[in-house]
């Protein structure tokens, strides 16, 4: 007979947008145990798993602190709600936890009225419409006062579900079905109210249940955490400001490009991030927290590391595609990797195809770097037998970088003037090295860089290198490499200096070349490192806060920076400890920046 054995859920906690896929252990009529589903469609000895889903809906409606998802509201920011700010970050548990959030929350009062001050109008702010239960719209100030309430409205507003299942009597709790799969993704009309999952086995032919059903009690569903949108800051021009991403998409010669390092899940431990709770951590919910940030930011360009091929495959792929998308992706190699082969991470490239195409019939238009590859070509040529071992296990780490040369698509420079093209250069790359092994990390920037120079020189087109250096500022480092042309190598023996010939520089140095005064400006600034004209950090954990990760854009006026994404402030961060947090799924930042680019004519 066909039965259950055991049933458990991913996690406790069910978010609104996140799949819920429980664990269910079968014993299968010839008495194998097995996870694999017995569908309607496939039975097994006349025997199929059916699963229900329902919610369990009391006449009270629970509003959710905005800080701890698991408490009840008991205090609303009503400057929240004058400034037209989500209601749902208005809610708070206790007035102590209203102000132990004040320096973040008041975060928000000043974005609505630095909107309007600088704008004179509503604006919406950037990634605040996508997946998430109301818009980033901010107006005008408001004070920090609060009201306490009791059985006020709650956030539910939504309609009731099609199937009504019963009442319990004694509990006055109303049960209505909302699934009738094996997974479930919670709506919004899902917050505040518990779910049970119930799976029994049935006869296919009497479609009646054998034996009693199984069932597994979630706790309150909770809204996705939604962070405060990130601006865009203009740092070319007379006039310093934010813009919103929507209303600037087709403005002849700029595009934007997005670096993220998105931390493959394979890394986001318990052990290495036990300050995240462990329903942040999981990849159900974060997967859908980084998509609707990636999204959010309409970025022509969109450089991600630690993608794991799977997610990539699965996830990533198709759903950029969704958004016209275009995707490169290469993993990493595995001469060191000993891990799952579907897990091990590397680097997407996505371009969108209203403003880019991917290049296929140019020599260097799908360009791969295998570090392991140079490595074994450079023993070959300079080390001795007797020592190339050795040699090659300090320069053997499997890191990889991807280079795409796409074609514009700005006004009439395109498909349809053939004759007129304008190429971009993309980068994408994560030096994973130990801080230990900084000549290995110098090494492999070099031999990128040397590949970049023999694009540039046999098709002079703009460079741009992308990604994670894994290296904070200071003393020989990649930066430097990157950024002044040449850095010492004191640890080789005899002492030597790589340089390249590709004049780069960071494209977030701008901040620190910006003018003027102004609410922008001077929440920049201090954000910036005056010794490095760098941001202060870009990967924030409990253990490391530093700049690891980069936008380099051509000395040369090819590009320039129109527009940069605001840096967030460390102070915010700290109040779930670091990153990652339920607000932001990865241990760094995004990078953004707009570029504007001169037109190169090319026959």
């Amino acid at each position: 007979m066909l039965s259950v054995v055991r049933v458990h859920l991913p996690s406790e906690i069910p978010i609104v947008g996140c799949e819920i896929t429980p664990y269910v252990l079968l014993r299968r009529p010839d008495g194998a145990v097995s996870t694999d589903d017995v569908p309607e469609t496939a039975p097994a000895d006349g025997q199929f798993m059916r699963y229900r889903w329902y919610r369990i809906q009391s006449d009270r409606k629970v509003p959710i602190c905005s800080v701890h998802p698991m408490e009840q509201a008991t205090i609303q920011c009503l400057g929240c709600l004058k400034s037209k700010i989500p209601v749902a970050k208005s809610y708070h548990c206790s007035a102590k936890c209203f102000s132990d959030a004040w320096q973040h929350h008041k975060v928000l009062h000043e974005r609505a009225s630095s909107s309007l001050n600088e704008n004179g109008a509503e604006e919406e702010e950037l990634f605040g419409r996508f997946g998430s239960g109301g818009s980033g719209v901010l107006s005008t100030t408001g004070s920090g006062s609060l009201s306490n309430f009791g059985q006020s409205p709650g956030v539910n507003n939504g309609p009731m579900p099609l199937y009504p299942s019963g009442t319990d009597k004694n509990s006055g709790e109303t049960w209505f079905e909302v699934g009738r799969s094996r997974t479930y993704t919670p709506t919004a009309d899902d917050i505040g109210h518990a779910l049970k999952f119930e799976c029994v086995a049935v006869d296919a032919e009497k479609r009646s249940p054998v034996g009693p059903p199984t069932s597994i009690m979630t706790s309150r569903v909770i809204p996705a955490p939604t962070p405060t949108p990130r601006r865009l800051i203009q740092v070319n021009g007379d006039v310093l400001g934010h813009l919103d991403l929507d209303s600037q998409t087709s403005s002849l010669g700029t595009f934007t490009v997005l670096s993220y390092n998105i931390l493959a899940d394979a890394y986001a431990t318990s052990d290495a991030y036990s300050y995240c709770p462990t329903w942040a951590l999981s990849w159900t919910y974060r997967r859908q927290n980084l998509l609707r940030e990636i999204i959010g930011y309409h970025a022509d360009i969109i450089c991600l590391q630690e993608v794991q091929l799977n997610h990539f495959e699965d996830f990533f792929a198709p759903e950029l595609d969704k958004h016209g998308y275009q995707a490169l992706y290469k993993k990493r190699t595995t001469e060191v990797y000993s891990g799952n082969p579907m897990a091990i991470d590397g680097c997407a490239t996505f371009s969108a195809g209203t403003n880019f195409h991917m290049l296929k019939n140019m020599r260097y238009s799908n360009f791969q770097v295998e570090f392991n590859k140079a490595a074994q070509s450079l023993t070959d040529a300079i080390i001795p037998a007797a020592q190339k071992r050795v040699a090659l296990s300090r320069l053997i780490k499997d890191n990889i970088a991807l280079i795409a040369v796409l074609e514009a698509k700005f006004g009439n420079h395109g498909t349809e003037n053939p004759g007129k093209r304008q190429l971009l250069c993309v980068a994408n790359t994560h030096i994973n090295v130990h801080q230990d092994l900084k000549d290995v990390k110098l090494w492999e920037v070099h031999t990128l860089l040397k590949g970049l120079e023999k694009i540039a020189v046999s098709a002079d087109i703009p460079m741009l290198v992308c990604g994670d250096l894994t290296q904070p500022l200071g003393g020989a480092s990649p930066h430097g490499l990157l950024a002044v042309g040449k850095t010492p190598l004191e640890f080789l023996r005899p002492p030597s200096k790589l340089n390249h010939q590709l004049p780069l520089v960071s494209a977030y140095s701008s901040f620190a070349r910006m003018v003027g005064v102004g609410y922008d400006l001077e929440h920049q600034r201090r954000r910036m490192d005056p010794g490095t004209n760098e941001p202060i950090f870009t990967n924030c954990t409990r253990d490391f806060t530093g700049t690891v990760d980069y936008i380099f854009t051509p000395v040369a006026d090819s590009l320039t920076v129109e527009s940069l994404l605001e840096l967030l402030d460390e102070e915010s961060l700290r109040k779930d400890t670091a990153l990652p947090s339920p607000e932001w799924s990865s241990d760094h930042i995004a990078l953004l920046a707009e570029f504007r680019c001169k037109p190169r004519i090319r026959r």
